[in-house]
């Protein structure tokens, strides 16, 4: 795109002394952080879609924005607090510009130090005798309400929050010594968690507010949250296959990935504790009590390479002697994160269907490894492709829905060549950049790989490359759309890693200078000072439309067969987003519909209505959903312990008594209290119904 090529270093001002916050660790931004905030202000204003740029009333706005993301239950900042941040309300837009952070750290360094008060007084709390017959309350939701005046009010806060969680322990049954220890152990860990914070994750929040301010989806991702989000998207990663949380400061394995290295080696099991990681023949450092995403980084590596693990197996003592074992790292697949497929079959009107059901969790692709020319790179396309091979030649299916029910897009280039799987040749979005000019981009397949029956199921989850999929099949007539209205996300996004964009010889003067002042470094292979990783943004630079011209920015796509939403609409969608692009349009592309379904769509909307008429799902989906818009209103709790179990009994019964209607109305046993219903038996209403309209399509035709 562009390098900048400012001398950030050389000539930027003597930076602004950082206010001192007594009592914690003061986190201070690094010197690489200001030059990326610096790039970050001058590629939004030079190249966002927008093309805005920053002033005091923006300035205001990621104040208000950071606030919130520190506090926004206002359980910990006072009215004081937010009284002395007033300096910063028209200040960080020239801050920013200038890479001076000094502000934010110090807003953040005071949200530290409340927050450790009240974890504090929390902690003491625990103990102390409570009235449980009471008719108080605890008020939840603060998020309306003023900032508490004084550090009374804030204890009685946080007084009634301890109270509220020890009685939903002791409502549950559990003695009363064992929730004084649950409770203690619950706040010592948010303490500990707290205590590992460092000036990548503050920076990332105060990035977040800022980049949230600009536009809903331009975000910076500091280099760990970049790494995890290309893994995400390639749907691979190197490592040894092993999935990892952190169990009281421990690193715990929860999940051995079917294939990889610790998979075949058969020397480690879920449950596995890591208490120390050597790298090859190296010495082994303790990561006991290390951040989660640290030892991640320590157990991943390059496929090839050797690692060493210390491991108390699971069951024994965390003081018995740790088994060493060695595995070298591979590239692993995450399957259970890629397109599946299953067949199920329906009956209707006296004739039987097999429908395929492909469930496409998102629009992925390994980039990396398809320009490095990897004939098996990893894409949804490619994958689904596969699935559509094998449900029309071994499964013999009549029908195909895909399901992109909570799918929130990916790959542009996958959302296009996905739809020729179904179209064959033709435009399927139109792209408009930041100057006006406006691209049609096409499926260039000869021939749909399926040209049967097809359906698609969407959600108000749907969003992005699955409103380009989606739409493109109701444009051109070639299935038949199910769902609730979807997301609305209309926006391009090209991501930008940082240290491309900056000019090589300032990355080197910036990796001496954080070498000089004893930051953490990492030499290179010829001994020299490997740079500073900056991080990625993903910035908005487009917007797409449908071939009709229509934009999906804040309308997205509408369903020819429409359920109820089980997400509230007013607070979920583009729509929702203060900061979102408005909808718009563009003309028509040359496009030629499949077919035209107008007259099908009117007839199977009919259907589904008399079914939904006498249908007791639909009927208690629609109790659920009401029920749910009744308690968003709701703020508060009753702190009586009698009044609060009856409450929760009353809802238990009603929620067990619907249950058990649905089952008996699909010849299922009814479930007693506190039993759970097997796998095989749940039941997803949505789909079973696409499946009935699927079937409705084929006899109509």
């Amino acid at each position: 795109m562009v390098t900048f090529t400012a001398a950030v270093l050389a000539c930027q001002a003597t930076p602004k002394q950082q206010p001192v916050v007594d009592g914690v660790p003061n986190i201070k931004p690094a010197e690489q952080q200001s030059l990326v905030c610096k790039e970050v202000v001058a590629l939004i204003e030079n190249y966002n879609y927008k093309k805005i740029k920053l002033n005091d009333s923006i300035s205001s706005l990621i104040l208000d924005k950071y606030i919130k993301a520190l506090d926004g239950s206002k359980s910990y900042f006072q009215a004081a607090d937010i009284k002395s941040f007033e300096q910063y309300r028209t200040t960080l837009d020239d801050d920013f510009r200038n890479g001076d952070l000094t502000g934010v750290f110090y807003i953040f360094n005071v949200y530290l130090k409340r927050y450790n008060e009240w974890i504090n007084y929390s902690l003491n709390q625990v103990k102390a005798k409570y009235d449980f017959n009471q008719n108080d309350t605890y008020t939840y939701d603060r998020e309306k309400m003023p900032w508490a005046a004084s550090s009374a009010a804030l204890n009685e806060i946080w007084k009634k929050r301890v109270k509220y969680e020890l009685i939903n322990l002791q409502i549950a049954g559990t003695p009363e010594a064992k929730n004084i220890e649950t409770i203690t152990k619950r706040y010592q860990n948010l303490k500990s968690q707290v205590a590992k914070l460092n000036n990548q994750d503050v920076f990332q929040m105060i990035m977040d507010a800022f980049t949230e301010v600009i536009d809903p989806h331009t975000n910076y991702f500091n280099p760990a949250n970049a790494q995890a989000f290309n893994e995400d998207m390639a749907r691979s990663f190197e490592g040894i296959g092993a999935r990892l949380q952190l169990d009281n400061e421990v690193i715990k394995i929860s999940e051995i990935i079917a294939g990889g290295p610790a998979f075949k080696s058969k020397l480690l099991s879920a449950g596995d504790r890591i208490v120390g990681v050597a790298q090859g023949n190296g010495e082994f450092e303790d990561i006991i009590g290390w951040r989660l995403e640290n030892s991640v980084a320590k157990i991943k590596g390059p496929k090839g390479t050797k690692v060493r693990l210390k491991i108390i197996p699971a069951g024994h003592e965390l003081s018995s002697k740790p088994v060493i074992i060695e595995l070298t790292r591979e590239k692993i697949i995450m399957e259970e994160q890629s397109a599946k497929k299953q067949v199920k079959t329906i009956e209707s009107n006296g004739q039987t269907y097999k429908i395929g059901i492909i469930k496409v969790p998102g629009f992925y692709a390994d980039f990396k490894a398809a320009n490095a020319g990897d004939p098996n790179y990893k894409s949804t396309t490619r994958d689904v492709k596969l699935l559509i091979d094998t449900l029309k030649n071994k499964d013999k299916v009549d029908a195909i829905v895909m399901d992109l029910r909570a799918n929130g897009g990916g790959s542009l280039l996958e959302a296009i060549d996905l739809t020729g799987l179904f179209i064959g040749r033709g435009p399927v979005v139109q792209v408009k950049d930041l100057r006006g000019k406006v691209e049609v981009s096409e499926a260039t397949n000869n021939a749909p790989a399926w040209d049967g029956p097809f359906g698609v199921m969407v959600d108000r989850l749907s969003a992005s490359a699955s409103e380009i999929f989606s739409g493109a099949i109701q444009d051109y007539g070639r299935g038949i759309i199910m769902g609730t209205q979807t997301y609305g996300k209309g926006t391009v996004q090209s991501s930008i890693d940082l240290n491309k964009l900056v000019n090589p010889s300032l990355l080197q003067r910036l990796a001496a200078l954080v070498s000089k002042e004893g930051s953490v470094s990492v030499s290179g292979a010829s001994g020299g000072i490997t740079p500073p990783q900056l991080g990625q943004i993903n910035l908005t630079m487009a917007k797409f439309y449908r071939v009709t011209g229509s934009s999906t920015q804040h309308k997205g796509v509408m369903p020819d067969i429409i359920f109820p939403s089980v997400y509230p609409m007013d607070k979920i969608g583009e729509d929702t987003e203060p900061s979102a692009l408005p909808w718009d349009v563009v003309p028509r592309s040359n496009f030629t519909p499949v077919k035209d379904l107008t007259a099908i769509r009117s007839s199977l909307v009919k259907l589904h209505e008399q079914r939904m008429a006498g249908s007791l799902d639909y009927k208690v989906l629609q109790q659920d959903i009401a029920e749910m818009k009744k308690r968003e209103n709701e703020t508060s709790v009753t702190l009586n312990e009698s009044k609060l179990k009856t409450e929760r009994d009353a809802l238990e019964a009603k929620s067990l008594a619907k249950t058990n209607e649905l089952r008996a109305a699909r010849g299922l046993a009814a479930l007693k209290k506190g039993e759970k219903a097997g796998k095989n038996e749940a039941f997803d209403f949505m789909e079973n119904e696409s499946l009935k309209v699927m079937a409705d399509l084929m006899q109509i035709k």
